[in-house]
């Protein structure tokens, strides 16, 4: 990727403690190919600096090596961590992959605390520790058992990019393609710069090339977090197909509902797997319902897993994907729609304090905004599909008659609809819901206002 692209936010604040006068121990988070090194070298392009990828063995040695192309006299350091921290004092000094040290040996996270604690915190060194284990990053570095514990500056778990971002990637695709893009890639800067236009003639290209990283990425991924994969694979693709509560899970897997509940909370907190509950109740709720949390993993469990064996014979066919795609976009439009109208909110247009699905029994609405303060609440759905102005009128008549059972009562109610394309929308606007399409996106990405006798729902 030769031009970054976004992290606008995340570069400033990296940047910010780079400048600082003090000692700065900054960790920084998140799943593999999420951007994390990209990130980091951007922000540290401008300064001296020692770059060190981990690996599975030896890295005391390595990095003494690495640290002296940049600082010869660390040459004349003892090899060991604590001295050649020292010898590094007052640097810049990053460190990639460090949950591969502590997979070495795992007495190098109280080494770090011995040196940050009676040498470096007195000083103005930069200390960066990137990870992409989020599991061991979380329980042996930020946990309050890590004896780095309290010694941290700053530490950001970096997350997929949002989907409008992709126009910056591809400013000559249609948003219909960047949609279909992005519910191969999600917001994973990694995937997005694989991607060729046309996206399907790049597709089938890609999906019978021998060293495509289709083939062992998701291994790649599973192996970085668990020792035992093929559980946790299995659960993955339960959830892939649709099965989104523990019973459904259980029946797929044929696991006991008390053997899934740990592997449901490890695939949580190492961000493969997202619960949600109806945006009305508590985060406890006994009603949750489990999503993976990258679209990504949902193409390759949907799609290339269960064609693995066709696809290494050369006899898949990319146009069964295809055929489905647009019944595989529901899901993914859903999220690109909670995206629009967090940036519409933003953009001063929308103001809302919660945003979720609501569902009970055999109800569901896709999204629900709620501003608390004020009582106001929208009801959105959201078609990956084409709507005739009679189409559109009759989801927004029974989104009113659905609302009601939510049990909002004394709360002014407003009524949405975000589809691929909508007749007559300017009617339908007029006469009081708000309405929008693929057209409205590019508006919003320049910034417009909306206009509209309701567009100031939730707005003071």
């Amino acid at each position: 990727m030769d031009n970054f692209v976004d992290r606008k936010n995340e570069l400033e604040a990296i940047r910010e403690k780079l400048m600082s006068k003090k000692f700065e121990l900054i960790m920084i988070y998140g799943r593999r190919r999420v951007g994390k090194t990209r990130l980091v070298l951007e922000a540290v392009k401008d300064f001296s600096h020692i770059y060190y990828l981990a690996v599975e063995s030896d890295n005391l040695r390595h990095f003494r090596e690495t640290a002296e192309r940049i600082t010869p006299e660390v040459r004349y350091a003892r090899e060991d961590w604590e001295s050649l921290l020292h010898a590094l004092k007052g640097k810049v000094i990053i460190i990639d992959e460090f949950p591969n040290m502590i997979k070495e040996d795992p007495k190098v996270v109280s080494l770090f605390q011995r040196a940050v604690d009676l040498d470096l915190s007195n000083s103005n060194t930069k200390l960066v520790l990137l990870g992409s284990s989020v599991s061991m990053m979380t329980e042996k570095v930020l946990s309050y058992k890590s004896p780095l514990y309290g010694r941290r500056t700053g530490s950001m778990k970096l997350k997929p990019m949002e989907f409008f971002t992709l126009k910056e990637f591809f400013p000559e695709a249609s948003w219909k393609e960047l949609i279909e893009i992005y519910g191969l890639t999600d917001g994973i800067p990694f995937y997005i710069t694989q991607v060729k236009l046309p996206f399907w003639e790049w597709l089938e290209k890609e999906l019978f090339n021998p060293v495509s990283f289709f083939r062992n990425e998701v291994d790649f991924l599973l192996r970085y977090e668990f020792t035992e994969t093929r559980t946790y694979k299995r659960i993955l693709e339960a959830i892939a197909l649709g099965k989104t509560t523990p019973k459904e899970i259980k029946d797929f897997t044929g696991m006991r509902h008390s053997d899934i509940t740990p592997y449901l909370r490890n695939l949580i907190e190492t961000d493969l797997v997202v619960r949600e509950v109806p945006v009305t109740e508590k985060p406890s709720s006994k009603r949750g319902r489990y999503y993976l949390a990258d679209n990504f993993l949902a193409f390759w469990f949907r799609y290339v897993y269960p064609n693995l064996s066709r696809i290494e014979e050369g006899t898949f066919d990319v146009a069964e994907i295809r055929e489905n795609y647009n019944q595989y976009l529901g899901w993914v439009f859903e999220k690109v729609a909670r995206q629009f109208l967090v940036r519409l909110s933003r953009a001063g247009n929308l103001k809302f304090t919660k945003i979720g699905r609501w569902w009970h029994k055999d109800e569901e609405i896709d999204l629900v905004a709620l501003n608390d303060r004020e009582k106001k609440a929208l009801f959105v759905e959201v078609k990956w599909k084409d709507l005739k102005e009679r189409e559109a009128r009759r989801i927004l008549k029974d989104l009113e008659r659905k609302s009601e059972l939510v049990g909002l009562e004394g709360w002014a109610k407003f009524y949405g609809l975000i589809a691929r394309d909508v007749e007559g929308k300017e009617t339908l606007r007029e006469e009081g819901w708000l309405v929008w399409d693929l057209g409205d996106f590019e508006r919003l990405l320049r910034g417009g206002k909306e206009k509209g006798n309701r567009e100031a729902f939730l707005k003071n």
